[in-house]
């Protein structure tokens, strides 16, 4: 107990130090491809996906994953790497087609019009680094100054069926570490 508690208060202080909670560093990395513009929208939802390359190379190098995104036409609004560094690759005021054939819990179809998507870098084998849990848990409650989000997801609560990601990932601890760091 006294482990996971030197844990938490490590993980809150590695956080507050290593990011700024007014501000993050993002990295632009926008697409022309796997999105469509919509300024229009609102935005209610953020939908936690997994990804990584897996046409070979570097599993996790940001360059491969969107040259494998542009192959299949998808995208997401964020990419978050595991050391925590956050790429932009659509503008939030736009649809990204991260979400597929799915529906969130009030029977809302077309998710994609109402949510915005981040990808974590991790395989089916190994779970989100400590740095990427920082950056989500940061860039989520600032997304949710912006827009007015009803639901936090895994891609998995959406497409149940089709998907599993995000995968190897503490859904219910990181829920818990959300609620934790609401401003």
């Amino acid at each position: 107990m006294k482990c996971f508690i030197f844990s938490v208060i490590l993980f809150q202080f590695w956080c507050t130090s290593a990011f700024s909670k007014d501000s993050l560093n993002i990295i632009n990395k926008k697409v022309s491809f796997g999105f469509a513009i919509n300024p229009n929208r609102i935005v209610n939802a953020v939908i936690v996906h997994s990804t990584f390359n897996n046409s070979g190379g570097d599993k996790y190098d940001i360059d491969l994953v969107l040259k494998q995104f542009s192959t299949y036409g998808v995208s997401a609004h964020y990419v978050i790497g595991r050391d925590g560094k956050i790429y932009q690759l659509v503008d939030e005021k736009d649809n990204s087609y991260h979400a597929g054939k799915s529906r969130l819990p009030d029977g809302t179809t077309n998710v994609n019009s109402c949510s915005i998507g981040i990808e974590l870098m991790t395989s089916y084998t190994e779970s989100p680094t400590e740095q990427q849990l920082a950056a989500l848990l940061i860039l989520i409650n600032q997304i949710k100054k912006r827009h007015p989000i009803k639901y936090v997801l895994r891609h998995s609560d959406i497409a149940p069926v089709r998907k599993t990601d995000p995968w190897n990932m503490n859904w219910d601890e990181f829920k818990n570490r959300l609620l934790d760091t609401k401003n």
